[in-house]
Order: structure tokens, then C-alpha cells, then sequence
């Protein structure tokens, strides 16, 4: 457990430049991307929660920040008043096209792996978790 802990503060700590040059968080990334694999669709906060690496953070103010940057769109959802659901803006997009080449390049760390070791390595990761 120790080593998987390490090895997750040693990768945050690889990509923490990268996230600070586009003055976002891991976390607001982590919504970017979620809403991003569902674009152009307009996506639930509560899916977005469901899915987020980080459960913790307080997502509402998170994407506040992401809204008043241009990045993402709310709405309530007309068919259910208690529901707000939020899409990406081109600039959203926009931005993730120039984040994910950065992001790749910290992921060079990983490297020496081989394609066979990092698919064993996550599914030894699935099967840890049950």
C-alpha cells in the first residue's frame, strides 16, 4: 500500500508543472476530461462525481472557476428542475488539446514500462480494488 501511495505523490508531483503553466488543478482537469468523453453531450453533475478521480473536492465551486474561465457551460436541465448538468465550450476544448501533449510528456516517467507491464500493472490495480 506504502508503494502505491509513493508512486501516486511521485506522479502528481511530475504533472504538477504542467497543470500550474495552465493554471488549472488535477481536479478541475480530471472534470474537463470527464466532460470531454461525453461532448458534446450536456453530462449530470452527479455522473461527473460518479466518475472523478477525486470524490473530495467541493464540485460546484469547481466548476464555477471552470465556467468563469470559458471552459464549461452549466444549465438546469429542463425535464428534472433539481438536476444541473454542464457541457465543454471550444475553449474548454481548446485548452485540453494544448494540456494532453504536456500531460503525455510527464507521462514519459512511465516509459520504461513495456505496453504488456503497464496492462498487468492496471489489471493487478482493477483487481486490488475487488
Amino acid at each position: 500500500m506504502l508503494n502505491i501511495l509513493y508512486t501516486y505523490h511521485w506522479y502528481v508531483e511530475h504533472t504538477k508543472q504542467v497543470f500550474h503553466d495552465f493554471d488549472l488543478t488535477m481536479q478541475q482537469f480530471n472534470v474537463l476530461r470527464i466532460l470531454r468523453g461525453r461532448h458534446p453531450e450536456w453530462v449530470s453533475m452527479s455522473a461527473v462525481k460518479e466518475v472523478m478521480l477525486d470524490k473530495s473536492p467541493d464540485l460546484t465551486r469547481l466548476c464555477d472557476r471552470l465556467q468563469l474561465r470559458g471552459y464549461l457551460e452549466r444549465e438546469t436541465n429542463a425535464a428534472n428542475r433539481r438536476q444541473v448538468r454542464a457541457r465543454l465550450t471550444p475553449a474548454g476544448l481548446e485548452l485540453l488539446r494544448q494540456v494532453g501533449p504536456k500531460i503525455g510528456e510527464a507521462a514519459k516517467a512511465w516509459s520504461h514500462l513495456s505496453d504488456e507491464e503497464a496492462l498487468q500493472l492496471s489489471h493487478l490495480l482493477d483487481k486490488m480494488r475487488g
